[in-house]
């Protein structure tokens, strides 16, 4: 699904201002768009080089030049391969303190954050890993779907994540509850399959958006933007 990184016409991933209605988020732009932007207006476009912010008041052209992020097809592919693309790009930012300030971040766009309610995107419902922030302690995932299946995840002290339990089959659009010891309450998501596209990163930002899957949708802009954006 990542493989491809061939520049096509732009699409809106951010829009914020007095004119955010008429270039709302999800808006594919004919590559020759002129973009008439009013004070206070800022657009983020998303293409096959990487991410590009506009600002207004002024008149701009959806294929102008951009500071492109470094080998973005890359970077999106050790993104969700959570490899150490990700560390170097958006990940292990220490403090003067030496702390990693990504620690407890999911490494992953594909992993299922088990503590957090969303709708959460799919590639291959076959084969889903969940994921955990604090793998502090032991814990046994319990996980209810539709028509009462139900299945368990044992993560070890120490482990962050494990797979999604084959008794509990993912359906596209199916609503999933998680609990375990601990929990303050269940964590509710909708899972949703997306299905390969042409490869193409604004492909991608497509079906997360249109799927609502915002929190993929944010990691997936983040690794993305260039490393040194313009103003």
């Amino acid at each position: 699904m990542l493989a491809g990184t061939a520049v096509a016409a732009p699409l809106v991933v951010r829009s914020t201002g007095p004119s955010a209605k008429a270039y709302p988020v999800g808006k594919a732009l004919a590559a020759d768009a002129k973009i008439v932007l009013k004070a206070g207006d800022t657009l983020m476009l998303m293409d096959g080089k990487g991410t590009r912010t506009i600002n207004g008041p002024g008149n701009f052209s959806a294929s102008g030049s951009s500071v492109a992020a470094a080998s973005a097809g890359s970077t999106l592919a050790a993104l969700a391969a959570g490899g150490g693309e990700r560390k170097a790009r958006i990940g292990a930012v220490r403090s003067a303190s030496g702390i990693d300030k990504n620690a407890g971040k999911n490494p992953n766009m594909w992993f299922v954050d088990v503590t957090r309610s969303a709708n959460v995107c799919v590639a291959n419902p076959a084969a889903v890993t969940v994921w955990r922030p604090d793998s502090t302690a032991a814990a046994t995932v319990t996980v209810a779907g539709p028509g009462g299946a139900s299945g368990t995840i044992d993560l070890a002290a120490g482990k962050a994540d494990g797979q999604w339990p084959a008794s509990v089959p993912i359906s596209d659009g199916g609503q999933y509850q998680l609990s375990w010891a601990g929990a303050k309450a269940p964590t509710a998501l909708k899972l949703l399959v997306v299905k390969p596209g042409s490869g193409a990163p604004e492909d991608l930002a497509q079906s997360l958006i249109t799927a609502g899957c915002n929190a993929q949708l944010d990691m997936m802009i983040q690794a993305m933007a260039p490393a040194n954006p313009a103003g």
